[in-house]
């Protein structure tokens, strides 16, 4: 009975820690059209107890970005490159930033290139502890970077740039969607960790008596 109580126990940690760093720093939409204007949104959780105070990420060559939307305690800057074109964005928390149970979202708008293949958005997410860590991985490394595939040129997306498009509804029901997962995946490694603990007190209570 103890052995199976143990058992359970780690298998109820590891399902809950690997449940919370599933929890990645991501650029929605997962697919746009090449020529296309579009609103992309970045969503960069906290998987620390330490707030996360600053979020980069580098602009891939595929992509030019012009706007980025205002976000209330945040300040932002541009760095920009050859042509004035703009190679990152750098958000620094004015206040306490994203706490250990919270996520936000950052949003800018660009053009995809008519050539693009794909876009690869490279993050760096520091914390209020001097911790930066690099979502710049391939996609099945520990911390990957977020990818766009580009798909053919519909010709909706061409114009003068005036009126960028906003997310679609498909973008909008996946964006929901992936929110919802990572909602579910936190609250079950919360309960896999409460059950574990529990589980640990019921085992040491036998044991002294």
């Amino acid at each position: 009975m103890k052995k199976s109580i143990i058992l359970v126990f780690a298998l109820l940690l590891t399902f809950g820690f690997a449940s919370l760093a599933s929890a990645h720093v991501t650029v929605q939409p997962k697919e746009a059209p090449a020529g296309s204007y579009q609103v992309f949104t970045m969503r960069v959780p906290s998987e620390k107890e330490s707030a996360t105070t600053q979020v980069k990420v580098a602009v891939p060559e595929g992509a030019a970005v012009s706007r980025v939307e205002a976000k209330a305690g945040w300040t932002y800057a541009f760095e920009k490159g050859a042509d004035d074109k703009v190679v990152s964005i750098t958000w620094k928390a004015d206040g306490a930033g994203i706490g250990a149970t919270e996520f936000a979202e950052f949003r800018f708008q660009g053009k995809v290139a008519d050539d693009a293949k794909e876009l690869v958005w490279k993050a760096y997410q520091t914390y209020a502890d001097g911790v930066v860590i690099e979502w710049t991985g391939a996609p099945d490394a520990d911390k990957p970077a977020s990818v766009t595939a580009v798909t053919a040129a519909t010709g909706d997306g061409h114009g003068d740039g005036h009126g960028a498009a906003s997310a679609t509804g498909d973008d909008a029901d996946e964006q929901e969607e992936n929110e919802g997962r990572d909602t579910l995946t936190l609250s079950l490694a919360i309960a896999g960790l409460v059950a574990g603990v529990l589980a640990l007190i019921v085992a040491v209570f036998r044991k002294r008596t």
